[in-house]
């Protein structure tokens, strides 16, 4: 494992409190490393959202957000059917049957943890629209969903959702098979919006 995974690991099972300002050096010598692969994996981190500037030249842990959380699921929620759907006529049962097995594989465990519940959601999801064959917009969605991964994990494990969403990963997926692609849409728009709406919901509460 990268430093760059495991301190992504690490955010997300909260090692790290929101407004905690973290500095390099401290980094480096907490995870036995140089400054080096510190400085590399804290930019990643920044780019993806995971990690914020904090004064001229530190690095902050950024809170949960619920505005920015309405924000990432309202982007989420007109692309993400839209890329659904012009993937429609590619899909073939090579992909679906990837799809099945990646869902299998989340089914078939109990212990993943926060960071593993948000690569294999967006493994799912991933092996379905990189058939819409649209770089652009798949790109745009994957930026999306890095930003939303450390909400994923947290909202999986605070708000016990992974097997609601996984029930409506599978009713997904069944659609598609069946080719229901207006019923795959809908079931896609609402697991999106249903998520976004508890989180923002829990988030305002806590």
């Amino acid at each position: 494992m990268t430093l760059y995974q495991r301190l992504k690991q690490d955010l997300q099972q909260g090692r790290f409190n929101p407004g905690e300002v973290l500095k390099q050096r401290e980094l480096a010598e907490q995870y036995g490393v140089s400054r080096i692969p510190v400085r590399d994996a804290v930019q990643k981190l920044k780019s993806e959202g995971w990690l914020v500037t904090h004064g001229k030249c530190g690095i902050a842990v950024p809170g949960f957000d619920p505005i920015e959380v309405e924000d990432i699921y309202l982007m989420r929620k007109h692309l993400e059917p839209l890329l659904q759907n012009l993937a429609l006529q590619h899909l073939n049962s090579e992909i679906l049957g990837r799809a099945r097995d990646i869902l299998s594989s989340m089914d078939e465990r109990s212990d993943l943890t926060a960071a593993e519940i948000g690569q294999h959601n967006w493994a799912f999801h991933a092996c379905l629209y990189r058939a819409a064959r649209r770089p652009t917009l798949f790109a745009m969605v994957e930026h999306l969903h890095l930003q939303c991964q450390r909400y994923i994990g947290y909202q999986s494990l605070s708000l016990n959702y992974q097997d609601r969403s996984q029930q409506e990963h599978h009713a997904l997926l069944d659609a598609l098979q069946q080719g229901q692609g207006e019923r795959a849409a809908q079931l896609l728009q609402a697991h999106i919006v249903e998520a976004g709406e508890g989180l923002v919901s829990f988030l305002r509460q806590a």
